[in-house]
C-alpha cells in the first residue's frame, strides 16, 4: 500500500500536488515548478526528502512527503510530515491512520514526528489528535 516514489510516478505526483495546493488544506498555492523540483530531488535520493506513494489495487490514490532534521529539543531526528494527500474518494477509509503507523514503524528511533495543519482542516486535526499528536505552542515564522 505504501512505497517510495519512482520515475513513472511523475505525472500522478504532479497532479496530486497541484490538487493538494489548490485545496483548503493549505494556506496558499505554490509555483508549479516546485512540484517538479521536489519530484526530481526525491528521485535523486536527496537524504532530507522522501515521498511515499499510496496505492490501492495498483492504483495511486495519494502521497506523503517527508523531510528530516535533527532537534536538540526533541533529542534526535525529527520526521517532518510535510504533505499528506489522499484522493477524496478514498478518505475516511483508514488510509491516513495506516500511513502514520507505517511512517512511525519506518523511523522507530525518531525523537519527534512533526506536522503542520491548517486551522480550518478539522477532519485532519481530529485524525492527528486521535493518533496522539498535540499542538506545539510555538509561533511559526518563515522568511
Amino acid at each position: 500500500m505504501f512505497r517510495d516514489i519512482k520515475p513513472s510516478d511523475k505525472e500522478p505526483f504532479l497532479a496530486m500536488g497541484q490538487e493538494f495546493f489548490s485545496s483548503t488544506a493549505v494556506a496558499h498555492t505554490i509555483d508549479p515548478q516546485h512540484f517538479v523540483r521536489t519530484f526530481d530531488e526525491a528521485i535523486g535520493h536527496n537524504p532530507y526528502l522522501r515521498i511515499l506513494i499510496i496505492e490501492i489495487d495498483n492504483r495511486i490514490v495519494g502521497y506523503a512527503q517527508l523531510s528530516f532534521t535533527y532537534s536538540n529539543e526533541a533529542g534526535g531526528m525529527v520526521v517532518l510530515i510535510e504533505e499528506v494527500y489522499i484522493d477524496e474518494s478514498q478518505r475516511g477509509k483508514g488510509i491516513g491512520k495506516k500511513l502514520f503507523e507505517f511512517i512511525e514503524k519506518e523511523y522507530p528511533s525518531a525523537g519527534r514526528f512533526r506536522l503542520e495543519v491548517a486551522r480550518n482542516n478539522q477532519r485532519a486535526i481530529d485524525l492527528y489528535q486521535h493518533l496522539g499528536y498535540k499542538v506545539l505552542d510555538y509561533l511559526q515564522m518563515v522568511k
